[in-house]
């Protein structure tokens, strides 16, 4: 199994992925390179399980974000800009569904806790760096 970890930040490269990723430039990947899980959704997992030691980590999501309305970006391009006015643009390709595997990474219920909100698969359009901390969402609609 290939480990994950958190880092403070990420090379953003258009149509390959994040720098260091198991499936950077990976061609079967090419309509999506990114994976972005919501934060909120996580944390509901957490609590029905009742599992405070879980790591976000575990579900293999690239990215994890807060206030953001995932499923509302499938099919739409959108940007993430930082506080120093940088952007990466994104288009989001597919909802990311969870598969039965996490039940083993998270426990027993989670497969069906995440279903129809297991992320998005998302295609990088411009390179750029990603950190941790907040960031504003820019969209071409409104959300």
């Amino acid at each position: 199994m290939y480990p994950t970890h958190e880092v403070a930040q990420v090379e953003v490269r258009a149509g390959l992925g994040l720098v260091g990723a198991r499936f950077y430039g990976v061609a079967a990947h090419i309509n999506a390179q990114v994976h972005f899980v919501a934060w909120e959704v996580f944390a509901e997992v957490q609590r029905a399980l009742a599992r405070d030691d879980l790591s976000p980590t575990l579900m293999r999501r690239n990215i994890v974000v807060e206030g953001i309305p995932l499923n509302q970006l499938l099919g739409q391009e959108f940007s993430m800009v930082d506080s120093a006015g940088a952007a990466v643009r994104f288009r989001g390709a597919s909802h990311c569904a969870p598969c039965a595997w996490m039940d083993a990474a998270l426990g027993a219920g989670a497969w069906q806790l995440l279903k129809g909100r297991g992320g998005l698969r998302a295609r990088i359009l411009t390179d750029g760096v990603l950190g941790c901390g907040p960031v504003q969402l820019q969209t071409t609609v409104a959300l």
